[in-house]
């Protein structure tokens, strides 16, 4: 059993983490959640101790790893603290706000023979399983251009905000969407970027759209609070067609519902949901069909930590992949944090 504690009581480890961790039960025990208060909005979990010592966790030696899914700011200083303290790390995106940060916390945990990895778990989301189908299917024959989009239409946040780096639309949506394309296609050769205060200096980043160029393929990564239809989730072209998906994981709107990933149709796509796939066969005969999603599952990030500390195996994020996240995403803030300091 991997024993874990989590440092954070609220929205993110309520929702997007308990429901997940709870379902490994053969390899999983929650033992202990740190807040300020010791208290929490959500219910208390029976058989899991609930305070308001962090020293309760760092101190007990039952504890292997620790989840910190607290503000952002806090992300880099918890996480040093809890590796200091030998336990192993799992971090909430997004990571940390530097590159140096970062490193530094990768060091930290490699002199020590402890694990730290990033909690990404988008890798599992329907959507993007489903275009990794596709693509690897070979129906689209050579890629050369994938557009995915993560947008809101809620303009009173951006109204009601001030700048910040690590609290920004950018750090804290780009995270999801670039760890994708950097799990899936590595290290791009390029990366052009356009981050804007669309409701102008002071206000919060609200907008951002990153080209990332792996040879003739060009990845664009966008998205915007002002969008009163988002657009597709993915869409993909190829020499030979294109592959449409309209919607995104279903897997957060559930859980919004409070229905949890213990029903069977947990998360799962129906068939309005389903991507399009349009192409020209080898043979010349155009097709058009619909491809059934993949099911996104977040409880495998967990299983992917388990195993690792467990058992050695390879994380599932590795070190390299949230390294060259965050310089994209320190670099890309780079324009703004300057403007904001004129």
């Amino acid at each position: 059993m991997l024993t874990i504690a989590y440092i954070g009581n609220g929205k993110s480890t309520n929702r997007y983490h308990l429901p997940f961790s709870m379902l490994l039960k053969d390899k999983i025990k929650i033992k202990s959640i740190y807040s300020r208060s010791g208290k929490s909005q959500w219910p208390a979990i029976d058989g899991i101790i609930y305070t308001s010592d962090i020293s309760d966790i760092y101190l007990d030696d039952s504890i292997d790893l620790v989840v910190i899914t607290t503000s952002n700011a806090s992300h880099f200083s918890l996480a040093k603290e809890a590796l200091e303290h030998g336990k192993h790390v799992l971090l909430e995106k997004p990571f940390t706000q530097t590159y140096e940060e970062a490193k530094s916390l990768f060091d930290l945990a490699k002199s020590r023979n402890l694990f730290i990895q990033c909690y990404q778990n988008r890798r599992f989301d329907s959507d993007f399983l489903t275009v990794q189908k596709v693509i690897e299917s070979g129906k689209l024959g050579d890629l050369l251009e994938l557009e995915m989009h993560f947008d809101y239409f809620r303009s009173e946040t951006p109204e009601q905000s001030t700048f910040s780096a690590i609290d920004s639309f950018l750090y804290g949506h780009g995270c999801h969407t670039l760890d994708q394309v950097i799990g899936y296609f590595g290290k791009p050769d390029k990366v052009h970027s356009d981050v804007r205060q669309l409701l102008g200096s002071g206000k919060m980043n609200d907008y951002f759209d990153l080209d990332l160029y792996y040879g003739a393929l060009k990845v664009s990564v966008k998205s915007s609070y002002f969008r009163i239809k988002a657009r597709p989730s993915f869409i993909v072209y190829g020499k030979k067609g294109m592959f449409v998906k309209e919607t995104k994981d279903r897997q957060e709107e559930h859980l919004k519902q409070f229905y949890m990933p213990d029903n069977e149709d947990f998360g799962v796509d129906t068939p309005e949901h389903y991507g399009t796939l349009t192409y020209i066969s080898d043979d010349g005969v155009y097709h058009e069909e619909k491809i059934v999603s993949e099911i996104g599952d977040y409880s495998r990030i967990y299983e992917g930590v388990y195993q690792s500390i467990v058992h050695g195996a390879e994380k599932v994020v590795k070190d390299e992949d949230s390294l060259i996240q965050i310089a994209i995403l320190e670099e890309a803030m780079q324009g703004l944090i300057d403007k904001e300091t004129l």
